[in-house]
């Protein structure tokens, strides 16, 4: 496997780029922090394509883009992530008749598209986001990985389209103007509502996971290419506990091929220990003496003032300590003082180019940080929480019986503090269950499942959908701004297809994540088997809750703020008066607290400044 980490390009169908050499390394230079090993530029009349590269196996050539020139014009590929199943592509090609002139993943991508057009996604296994252009037909391609797990933005403009892997990319081309998309406003305040595609800027879009867009002088088309399915599950709980073993088993050992230092995250919780373990059983099977790096973050403020919650119940370094001497790791505990998290809030906004998540993406970006001044590469055990079900929520009838977003809660939401002429265009309750009613349309349906089935799958579907990506979007970030690629085992294809349609009486049986501890007991410790959900951590310090509720403060009375005129003043106050009260009642989002619910409204409003983005 082999690693390109950002791509950028251009494609105009009525005007020639031939001229424009110094706009696409503009583009292409923003993506540096996630390849510092390459830089290529590729330019034609009609198409451009930039990209940095970062060399995880073989040498750094190796993940340079392929190209094929015919008589009808050049065909070009460029892709930045992980094909974990390369062999088996390889000899698919072969057998096919293609003839890779040598063992780069983007010549081998090349030959597959020249055999199979655009159907080849389906025969791809990994994290990518894909750029094809064929001269042959003038047909712009961009293709993301079934999961969503590497990013890829676009801007289409008639007769042509800009993208990138990140939004900065495309911010640094002259034509694009960066203004807000007032209809995104009740996803801005709370990104879990995100459907595929959305941002907050006008114009700006995401390729959904699993999605092919072409662009071509007529217009813009999207393809789906996979989806899951649903199936009966007959395996017993013991044959379903072992198939689980060995599908994440697998996953790991395939997310392992590296020739670069390697990390985990580990917090001593069931989904990042087994991952941990997993790897560090994989490596000495291959080479005895070669270790695995695991790390976690606690904060300096936690003796004094952590507080447990029902999804935070304890602090992560003890069990991470104890978790990472059972399974054998050089284990580090990163120690961050609350000023570290201040400091580092700004480069989170500069990794993310949208509107963040404040503190939540500092200790990430923090420890992300640690991690790659040793390591290119690091494992995570993200996305096991929505795959077999380990929020509380889960074990609520009332809360997951309720016809709306289980994990949304019933405490206030932002997006009922805007003005009332922006009320009257928005309404953001009706936004809010069409984006439900939306997704619930989706849903793979069982026939002849019971009515318990049927809606314990809609709401793993309604996490998987804006919740899930809202981690994995946050974990991409803040690592690649860091030049770390962190991958991601329990988002692979193959378990998920197989837990989707294992039922919620297996999953659950034994009680939170029952069958992934059952599936992993004999790597674990009792420690970790035994520990409640802990998700992962963040600062419980009144010093930044009074820290972000003065500036929220400052942002509602300033008439020169971005926000002057998108909220209700009056309104927005009361609000905050009543956090600072600590007098908000409801459930909230994430199992935070109430100063958190004006991250999105602070960091609104710093990243518009930042950003110099206007209104329409």
């Amino acid at each position: 496997m082999k690693s390109l980490s950002g791509v950028v390009g251009w494609a105009d169908f009525r005007r020639d780029l031939g001229d424009q050499g110094d706009v696409l390394r503009a583009m292409t230079d923003t993506l540096r922090h996630r390849g510092p090993d390459t830089e290529d530029v590729w330019l034609s009349a009609r198409a451009g394509i930039g990209h940095r590269g970062l060399a995880t196996t073989g040498e750094p050539d190796d993940v340079r883009p392929a190209r094929a020139e015919t008589d009808r014009g050049t065909v070009y590929v460029a892709h930045a992530g992980e094909v974990y199943d390369a062999d088996a592509l390889r000899r698919d090609v072969e057998a096919a008749g293609g003839r890779p002139r040598n063992r780069s993943t983007a010549e081998l991508l090349l030959q597959a598209y020249l055999l199979w057009g655009t159907g080849f996604a389906e025969r791809v296994d990994g994290t990518f986001g894909l750029a094809v252009w064929d001269g042959r037909d003038r047909r712009m391609h961009l293709i993301r990985d079934r999961i969503g797990i590497k990013p890829l933005y676009y801007h289409a403009y008639p007769g042509g389209v800009l993208f990138a892997s990140e939004p900065k990319g495309v911010l640094a081309h002259p034509r694009f103007e960066a203004r807000l998309d007032l209809a995104k406003l009740p996803v801005v305040l709370q990104p879990r509502l995100g459907l595929p595609g959305e941002t907050a800027l006008q114009g700006l879009y995401e390729v959904p996971p699993a999605h092919v867009v072409t662009f071509t002088e007529s217009g813009t088309t999207h393809r789906r290419y996979w989806e899951l399915v649903s199936e009966p599950h007959h395996d017993s709980f013991e044959v379903t506990a072992r198939r689980v073993a060995e599908l994440l088993d697998d996953a790991v050992r395939r997310q392992l091929v590296t020739d670069v230092p390697l990390a985990a995250m580990l917090s001593g919780g069931v989904d990042s220990t087994s991952v941990a373990a997993l790897a560090v059983r994989a490596l000495r099977k291959e080479t005895p003496d070669r270790e695995l790096r695991t790390y976690c973050v606690r904060f300096e403020s936690d003796p004094a003032h952590f507080v447990a919650t029902e999804l935070r119940p304890d602090v992560d370094a003890p069990y991470a300590a104890e978790a990472a001497d059972f399974i054998g790791t050089r284990h580090s505990t990163l120690t961050a003082t609350l000023q570290d998290v201040l400091d580092a809030v700004p480069a989170t906004r500069r990794a993310r180019d949208l509107p963040g998540w404040g503190q939540f993406d500092a200790s990430m970006y923090l420890i992300f940080q640690q991690i790659g001044q040793g390591a290119k590469v690091a494992l995570t055990g993200e996305a096991a929480d929505e795959i077999f079900g380990g929020y509380p929520y889960f074990f609520k009838p009332e809360v997951v019986g309720r016809d709306d977003f289980p994990w949304l809660g019933d405490g206030p939401r932002l997006s009922r503090f805007l003005s009332p002429g922006l009320l009257a265009e928005l309404d953001p309750a009706e936004d809010e269950r069409a984006r439900y009613s939306e997704l619930l349309r989706q849903v793979p349906r069982l026939p002849g499942e019971s009515a318990e089935d049927a809606r314990m799958r809609e709401v793993f579907f309604l996490g998987l959908a804006g919740p899930l990506s809202v981690i994995l979007d946050r974990k991409e970030r803040m690592s690649m701004a860091h030049g770390l690629d962190v991958r991601v085992p329990f988002c692979d294809r193959r378990l998920l297809e197989y837990v989707w349609n294992v039922p919620w009486a297996l999953k659950s049986q034994g009680g939170v994540k029952g069958l992934l501890k059952a599936a992993m007991a004999d790597a674990l410790p009792p420690s970790t088997v035994n520990r409640r959900k802990s998700a992962y951590p963040h600062v419980q310090n009144p010093v930044y809750d009074r820290t972000l509720i003065r500036e929220a403060a400052r942002i509602a009375g300033d008439r020169r703020s971005p926000l002057s005129g998108l909220f209700d003043g009056a309104a927005l106050t009361g609000l905050i008066e009543q956090i600072r009260a600590g007098a908000v009642r409801g459930e909230l989002p994430g199992g935070s607290n109430q100063a958190a619910l004006l991250i999105q409204l602070v960091e609104l409003s710093h990243w518009m400044d930042e950003y110099q983005v206007s209104l329409p």
